[in-house]
């Protein structure tokens, strides 16, 4: 596999899952916070949304901002932003600063993940790019799991928690600094062809396929577990069905990469979208057994997952230098939006209409994945005849 697995595309990965792990705990070290301190879930649900809609604002400016400042200096930037912001709630109890902090990291992460994943596209080659990503993804979301576990073994330590979580988001320095190559990105380049509106017409597949997923995930680790409970299994076991789902996302990133690899990205993506929508209406049935829903979930999770991984491949295949930042912000903003808009909808229409509901809303998701690739294949069929 021809690929830089060098000082350069390791030093990348690895400071980009520290930011994981430092978000993984985060946001639930927040919500806990907030629960402890006495108040709803409405309450943390608004700042959830603060962070996301910090991560919506930065978006149009994210291209022109990595072209004006440089890809190493704006991460860098990014990552002290996102760490002061979060040690400073350690300072006080003002839910409009806390609120205003959110924003801020929100706004930080989303120019984070969107630059380094831009960085991670060029480093790669066309040959070994389902690979790579695969390996970022993978490595990113192992850390990222483990930022839960970290909450658990701090939530005691109220007088430092959020100072220590701070902390950890700045263990990425050292690593940003002995990369040699910088992504590259000219101010012209994005003039004429990386703004935000020239790029979204040729990805509407890919902004749909993050969306899908940031739906996906969000609701596995949220009302699935109430989904799996209405079909009368309990409270211990509920929790399960999320980790089966991850776990599954997390193994087959790099199969799937690597198979997309050999046959074709495009034919290896659809083909997930293929397996998602076909598995999903066997969840009811096959969610009261064992035998039956432990290896559905885990080859749901794996399908659903590369959707997200292949669209992150699909985006460095199509663009390059700063039209490839402004793709990875859209795809980032696919993500913020879908993650916070979806779970309001899919609880709504669970309250509404019953717990199944939760699959009809991921079904209708992969379905419009599955229609934006029909589109995007037939447009490309009608421009080569043109």
């Amino acid at each position: 596999m021809k690929v830089i697995f060098t000082r350069d595309f390791l030093a990348l990965i690895l400071s980009v899952a520290v930011v994981g792990l430092g978000s993984g705990a985060t946001l639930p070290l927040t919500a806990l916070a907030l629960a402890q301190a006495g108040y709803g879930t409405d309450v943390v649900g608004l700042l959830t949304a603060a962070q996301a809609g910090g991560g919506l604002v930065v978006v149009p400016l994210a291209g022109w901002i990595a072209a004006r400042f440089g890809g190493r200096q704006v991460i860098v930037g990014a990552v002290l932003v996102v760490a002061f912001a979060t040690a400073l709630m350690q300072l006080t109890e003002n839910l409009w600063l806390w609120a205003l902090l959110r924003v801020l990291c929100g706004a930080a992460l989303m120019l984070l993940f969107t630059i380094g994943e831009a960085w991670v596209n060029q480093l790669a080659d066309d040959a070994s790019r389902g690979r790579v990503i695969a390996i970022y993804a993978t490595n990113f979301t192992l850390f990222q799991m483990s930022g839960p576990v970290l909450v658990s073994q701090i939530a005691g330590f109220t007088q430092g928690r959020f100072l220590l979580c701070g902390a950890i988001f700045l263990l990425a320095l050292p690593l940003l600094a002995t990369i040699r190559a910088t992504p590259h990105a000219s101010s012209d380049e994005h003039a004429e062809h990386g703004a935000w509106r020239r790029v979204l017409p040729r990805m509407p597949a890919l902004v749909i396929g993050t969306g899908f997923f940031a739906l996906f995930d969000t609701i596995a680790l949220s009302l699935l577990p109430l989904f799996a409970m209405s079909h009368g299994i309990s409270s211990e076991m509920a929790v399960l069905f999320a980790s089966a789902l991850l776990l599954g996302d997390t193994t087959m990133q790099f199969p799937l990469g690597w198979l997309a690899d050999r046959l074709g990205r495009e034919r290896v993506h659809i083909g997930c979208g293929i397996v998602v929508v076909a598995l999903l209406p066997l969840l009811p049935w096959a969610v009261g057994s064992p035998w039956l829903r432990w290896p559905l979930l885990y080859v749901l999770g794996a399908a659903a997952g590369a959707i997200y991984t292949l669209s992150l491949v699909a985006c460095g295949e199509r663009f390059r230098g700063v039209a490839l930042v402004s793709a990875s912000s859209l795809v980032g903003a696919s993500w913020s939006a879908a993650s916070f808009g979806g779970p309001l909808l899919a609880g709504a229409l669970m309250k509404k209409v019953g717990h199944d509901a939760v699959v009809g809303v991921l079904l209708c998701a992969a379905l419009a994945f599955l229609l934006a690739a029909w589109w995007e294949r037939r447009r490309i069929v009608l421009q080569a005849a043109s």
